[in-house]
């Protein structure tokens, strides 16, 4: 039986978009005919598609794990791609099977001129194994923008919109655009997907209605989830108007994986109280009874690649670096901070912490040294200017 996720958020999905499909770009045996539109699916043939029996794993995240610019050499008319070896879901495919083949769907992260996307995208597909999702600039900016970072990753980190003033109070567009941007990741994955063989797995809160299109097309798909951000408590989740679109979105899903027992422990009590369903508990295993299927529910903390730590401390210029390092602050404590400029990093709190350290601590004044590296930040606005102002602000104090 299908849940009622199912088709509300089909009625959503009306965001003007150009809907027309970039060719197959599949170069593995079989066939795969075109599809009808995800309304059509209750035919008995949704679910016939390639002969492809190879077990796979499809990673769906934002970003592809891509580092892409032009090729200056080409007078900058030609891509150029390479892994990025610090993207997380890159570092998955070290969990899987050496014999199994990971299918990479995405967005790019830079524009891809029309013209250029079935060029790209059959490269792409060809040389990584990637499959990417070319979004309008509109779309990306009420989905990614405006929805995702503006709204969801406040929310989840327990900022609420208290006053007109202060944070992104909840926009029926942008969350039509977040619904219409998880629709073209959907048309993607269905592209390359053989729902008898492969699985699937969805990252993060930006696709976090995506199993509901999936589950829609393909009744037998095999379907996982996780969570790289907090989930919050039932008490801030519920001034989240479409707080039971989301949560049955996501329990189309066969596993849902969080990262701490308390985050897994709100997601709970949100579908408890929210919907009115019952889990149960036993010797570890959490599953919940959801319209005839069980959804599991995991705790998946997310380690340390010691690989690839390794493999950068090997390289020539890391030696060259530390030995920089160690001419600079010879004799001294250095304390080093990697973070990304966001408002819920704390980096002004870790430098006011720092600044404390060094006041209760006379003997520690010019023997110890804190490096800050910021990342980009990965959202825009004034948020953002606000905080690296303030950062700068403490800095200097």
């Amino acid at each position: 039986m299908l849940s009622r996720s199912c088709f509300n958020l089909l009625n959503l999905d009306d965001y003007s978009i150009d809907r027309t499909r970039i060719p197959r770009v599949i170069s593995v045996p079989g066939i795969i005919s075109e599809f009808e539109d995800v309304g059509n699916a209750e035919s008995p043939e949704s679910d016939a598609v390639s002969s492809v029996s190879q077990e796979r794993r499809i990673v769906v995240a934002n970003r592809l794990p891509l580092k892409a610019c032009r090729d200056s050499s080409a007078d900058g008319k030609k891509w150029w791609f390479d892994w990025d070896k610090d993207a997380l879901v890159l570092q998955l495919r070290d969990g899987f099977p050496s014999d199994v083949e990971v299918v990479y769907v995405g967005c790019l992260g830079v524009e891809i001129d029309p013209s250029e996307q079935e060029e790209v995208a059959q490269l792409l597909f060809d040389k990584f194994k990637c499959v990417p999702t070319f979004l309008p600039l509109d779309l990306i900016n009420k989905f990614y923008h405006g929805f995702c970072k503006h709204y969801l990753w406040a929310l989840f980190h327990y900022m609420l919109p208290l006053t007109p003033n202060h944070g992104v109070r909840f926009d029926k567009d942008m969350w039509q655009a977040y619904v219409s941007a998880n629709k073209v990741f959907a048309d993607k994955v269905m592209e390359v997907i053989n729902p008898d063989e492969d699985y699937v797995w969805i990252h993060d809160y930006h696709l976090m209605v995506l199993p509901t299109f999936l589950r829609k097309r393909y009744h037998r798909i095999k379907l996982g989830f996780f969570l790289h951000s907090p989930f919050p408590s039932s008490e801030i989740y519920r001034t989240l108007p479409v707080r039971e679109e989301i949560l049955r979105a996501l329990l189309n899903c066969d596993l849902i994986g969080f990262h701490t027992f308390d985050y897994a422990r709100h997601f709970l009590s949100c579908c408890s109280r929210m919907l009115g369903l019952d889990y149960q508990s036993k010797r570890g295993y959490i599953g919940l009874d959801y319209y005839g299927r069980t959804v599991s529910i995991k705790i998946l903390p997310v380690g340390i690649h010691m690989g690839q730590i390794k493999s950068v401390m090997s390289l020539p210029d890391t030696a060259e670096k530390i030995k920089e390092l160690m001419r600079e602050y010879h004799g001294k404590t250095v304390f080093l901070g990697v973070d990304d400029l966001d408002m819920f990093k704390g980096i002004s709190l870790k430098f006011m912490a720092f600044g404390l350290l060094l006041d209760e601590n006379p003997m520690y004044r010019g023997n110890v040294v804190l490096i800050q590296i910021m990342n980009a930040p990965r959202s825009r606005g004034t948020d953002i200017q606000e905080v690296h102002d303030e950062i700068n602000k403490v800095a200097c104090d």
